[in-house]
């Protein structure tokens, strides 16, 4: 599966979610269908999973997480500390940063 950076493509969300919440840092990528909104704060990072036009396999979930668990130093996070909420066409990801 191919991440597409579509984030110039969406400069408002981008914006409402830096000044609205905790984030550093947001990026959106696309990956078929599928939108992916990347969300980096002090604390935590969030991935947003979001197609309206099917269900979000597992299969897919896993894959896209895998691609952002590489980007991150492996001292920053406890694997066992994931949390997955999974809602119709929407999937949220919490990965919380290790205290420093």
């Amino acid at each position: 599966m191919k991440l597409v950076n579509v984030t110039n493509s969406h400069s408002r969300l981008v914006l409402s979610q830096l000044e609205s919440t905790d984030a550093e840092m947001v990026k959106v990528y696309t990956a078929g269908d599928t939108l992916v909104i990347y969300t980096l704060a002090p604390n935590h990072v969030e991935i947003l999973l979001y197609n309206e036009k099917r269900t979000i396999r597992n299969s897919e979930v896993k894959e896209i997480l895998q691609h952002f668990l590489n980007k991150l130093p492996a001292n920053v996070y406890n694997e066992d500390q994931i949390q997955t909420l999974d809602s119709e066409g929407l999937i949220e990801i919490s990965i919380p940063k290790k205290a420093s």
